[in-house]
């Protein structure tokens, strides 16, 4: 796991909204999940996708609409020490792209970013709506059967296992 304990306890104490609420840790392990099932079908940095899961919304200061979170997200990466995240410089520059564009829609761009946006849109059951394959950026995450396998879990509630 490259998330390491010190991150985990650093966004538990920072993170400003319900900590088991939609874009909270049970939302991220999630997309940890997905993400790295997806990394073993894209070929993306796992390490990248894996920290992507659990920063991407640690900036929200609402549930509904928060338009900067994504940029603060990939301003708080770039801000946070190497020791803490665990990433090379190149790594941390993917993951702060990965943040700042994941709520813009968007659809091209790096492999790993693309994975860690798929990862993200994967979990929309959580919030009553299946993921869009003409949404999704990659053709493992637009294959029915994942988006089915997805769905099912987004559904579910708390911290699932790999």
């Amino acid at each position: 796991m490259t998330v390491s304990p010190a991150l985990i306890e650093r966004l538990r104490r920072e993170f400003a909204l319900d900590w088991h609420g939609i874009h909270g840790a049970p939302h991220w392990a999630r997309v940890r999940l997905f993400g790295l099932r997806l990394c073993e079908l894209t070929g993306a940095n796992p390490r990248v996708v894996e920290a992507f899961a659990f920063l991407h919304d640690s900036q929200r200061r609402d549930d509904n609409f928060d338009h900067l979170h994504g940029p603060l997200a990939a301003q708080y990466v770039r801000a946070l020490p190497r020791s803490v995240l665990g990433l090379d410089a190149a790594e941390v520059e993917l993951l702060a792209a990965a943040c700042d564009g994941h709520s813009y829609g968007l659809s091209e761009g790096d492999i790993t970013v693309l994975t860690c946006w798929d990862a993200d849109r994967l979990d929309l059951g959580r919030v009553a709506i299946r993921p869009d394959p003409a949404r999704l950026c990659t053709a493992p995450a637009r294959d029915p059967a994942f988006i089915q396998w997805a769905y099912e879990r987004s559904m579910q509630n708390g911290i699932l296992e790999t």
